[in-house]
């Protein structure tokens, strides 16, 4: 991007005395009877269509006419001459402004008043350079927005990390990558919405606000409602809404929408995050599997073109189906030994400690596996991965195995190292899944918490009425963009990520 045109002084100047050099522009704009802050502009076109539709056979003297806005990202001055470069949310075009065709008024208050980062009307003919260089030259433009302040690249750029997101429009601004992240990010959520409704789901809308925080073992943010004077939560999900909408008799429901976690800020992890929640009545896990194998492969041809997602690292995803699928116990097996599960917890604390894990004969003997797992197993699971039978005390809300009880019929599809997806065959029987609420009740309750603080009886209630079988699903969104868009964080793919306080 190239730097500030109008003299040397400003060349070396700081960004505090080119605000106050373009706070006194402001003011000489003002005497020529211009608005700097704009008004209405009708008639453009994004310049990619422009582009587009340019033909460079066209016969000579046939004026190819285009009206554009945008930013300035760039100026040159070239005597009686400006070349710019305007850019708007679909490209970037350059311009030429001369000195015959815009007079010399106009052309003395662009050299002069018009800086880089302004926002801009302009209309002319388009045409080729000698450098085959598609370039509109201008007769007529307006000056839409004043920039106060200088873009960033001429002083530290976007270079540093925290500031692209803490000033994410400056990073849309100059960086043509992020706002291809971005793009692809909505494409994405577009497409998922196109492809549940064609196989026949509808998308349903449930409260952020709940008295319990249910659906999922999390820490939640909490808040008070003076009207009805009660403590509320803000959802950690909406699984059991969801659930509730299949006893009333809706069968294929989905839920595109925000949860909140009261939780750690991490390349993996923001507190406020997009997750879908999908149900099925009548179908089962390995219907959410087949679903969700589709679905992305379905948005990665969409958006990328290829089943084949590079990472920065040069690393390659391969989403061709069918994905690998595999049990929890097998996993630990091959990461612990063939003869970890026929150990006494004793042996299996000592040989998780020999593995490096942080356990100790404190935990529950749960826990001590599911560290091997969740410390050394899934960050290697890079392609794609259905984990399946979990451990039942892991799942409370998913139906048990009939050949065994103390798994459950569920799965974690794990890409990239990471939880994409967990997929349950729902737990439909009111009896055990209260048995498992009082179960879980017991184990983590605290000397103040009641049943109604932690239990959500109106669940249990709805279940009893009766829930069809059924199968579901939730996909975090942020995630999945990350792997389809080769990103490197979670917080590449949020515009607004949550930061701790400079302060």
């Amino acid at each position: 991007m190239s730097q500030e045109p109008d003299n040397s002084s400003q060349m070396e100047a700081t960004e505090d005395q080119i605000f106050a050099q373009r706070i006194a522009k402001v003011a000489e704009i003002k005497k020529n009877d211009v608005e700097p802050f704009g008004h209405r502009f009708d008639g453009r076109e994004e310049i990619a269509a422009g582009r587009a539709r340019f033909k460079p056979e066209a016969p000579e003297g046939e004026k190819q006419e285009a009206v554009f806005a945008g930013r300035l990202v760039a100026v040159r001055l070239m005597g009686k001459s400006i070349f710019a470069d305007l850019q708007d949310s679909s490209g970037k075009i350059q311009l030429y402004v001369g000195k015959n065709a815009v007079g010399d008024e106009k052309f003395d208050f662009f050299k002069k008043l018009v800086d880089i980062g302004d926002i801009v009307g302009v209309s002319g003919y388009m045409f080729l350079t000698r450098m085959g260089e598609l370039t509109l030259h201008v007769e007529q433009y307006e000056l839409l927005s004043k920039s106060l302040r200088p873009l960033p690249e001429k002083y530290h750029g976007l270079t540093n990390v925290e500031q692209r997101y803490r000033q994410r429009y400056l990073d849309l601004i100059t960086n043509p990558d992020s706002r291809d992240v971005f793009k692809k990010r909505f494409a994405i959520i577009r497409g998922i919405r196109r492809f549940m409704e064609s196989k026949g789901f509808m998308e349903v809308e449930t409260p952020m606000l709940q008295p319990l925080a249910g659906g999922a073992s999390a820490n939640p943010f909490k808040t008070f409602y003076e009207a009805i004077n009660s403590t509320m939560f803000m959802r950690i999900a909406p699984e059991l809404y969801l659930k509730r909408l299949l006893v009333g008799g809706f069968e294929k429901v989905f839920e595109l929408n925000r949860n909140f976690r009261n939780e750690g800020v991490d390349r993996r992890h923001n507190p406020e995050f997009t997750m879908m929640e999908v149900y099925q009545a009548y179908g089962d896990c390995r219907s959410m599997m087949d679903l969700v194998e589709e679905l992305v492969t379905t948005l990665a041809m969409e958006v990328n073109g290829s089943l084949e997602v590079k990472r920065t690292d040069g690393a390659v995803i391969n989403l061709q189906r069918p994905w690998r699928r595999v049990t929890y116990r097998e996993l630990v097996e091959e990461r612990a030994g063939k003869d970890y599960f026929q150990l006494d917890f004793a042996g299996k604390t000592a040989r998780a400690k020999e593995l490096g894990c942080d356990v100790n004969d404190k935990m529950p003997e749960f826990e001590v596996t599911n560290e091997i797992y969740e410390k050394l197993i899934e960050q290697t699971l890079i392609q794609p991965t259905f984990v399946m039978r979990m451990p039942a005390v892991l799942v409370p809300l998913a139906k048990a195995c009939a050949d065994d009880p103390s798994v459950v019929d569920v799965f974690e599809l794990e890409i990239n190292g990471q939880e994409v997806a967990p997929g349950y065959s729902e737990l439909n029987d009111p009896i055990e899944q209260r048995r498992r609420f009082t179960e879980q009740y017991e184990r983590t309750k605290t000397e103040t918490d009641t049943w109604d603080d932690k239990v959500d009886e109106d669940f249990l209630v709805a279940l009893e009425h009766g829930m069809p079988p059924a199968g579901g699903m939730g996909i975090g969104i942020d995630r999945l963009v990350v792997i389809l868009t080769g990103a490197d964080s979670i917080r590449d793919v949020l515009l607004f990520p949550q930061l701790r306080s400079r302060k």
